[in-house]
């Protein structure tokens, strides 16, 4: 495999552990849903470090044009992941939710485990809680409402 080869193989593995590194921070495995957020959040991780990994590395890929290449076609990655970030235009009803669950979920995580002594954080923590967790299965409810009817079409 050549130097190139090794540098896509490398991004590439990278960003999907990254997406996978930003689930470990949920309270309970079921609260583990495909994010196409998290996937575009992933991307643009994936392509800022292509890029300061080979400025960093640059005397070791001594190929101008692949490296032009692969600096502009980051740039573009990075930017198209971070307009859809950031606008969410391809996020649905489902897809709302199916992020949401995974965010409400490190909410929980937080509330239950920090070491809270006062009383008055320790109450809007288990509010926190109490919310987060009524709406996590409010969500999932509609997921599967929302996806039966779709079946049903």
């Amino acid at each position: 495999m050549n130097k190139y080869a090794k540098f896509a193989a490398m991004i590439a593995t990278s960003t999907l552990v990254m997406f996978g590194l930003m689930y470990l921070n949920t309270y309970s495995l079921d609260h583990v849903f495909f994010s196409e957020t998290r996937a575009y959040m992933a991307l643009v991780m994936g392509a800022s470090m292509a890029i300061v990994m080979l400025l960093f590395m640059l005397g070791m890929y001594d190929n101008t044009r692949t490296n032009v290449v692969i600096l502009a076609g980051s740039a573009l990655v990075f930017a198209g992941a971070l307009w859809l970030v950031r606008s969410q235009e391809t996020v649905d009803d489902v897809s709302y939710m199916r992020a949401m669950i995974p965010h409400h979920s490190i909410a929980v995580l937080t509330s239950r485990r920090a070491h809270i002594a006062d009383a008055r954080v320790r109450e809007l923590a288990d509010g926190i809680i109490e919310a987060q967790v009524r709406e996590i299965d409010q969500m999932k409810a509609l997921i599967e409402d929302l996806e039966q009817r779709e079946a049903a079409k």
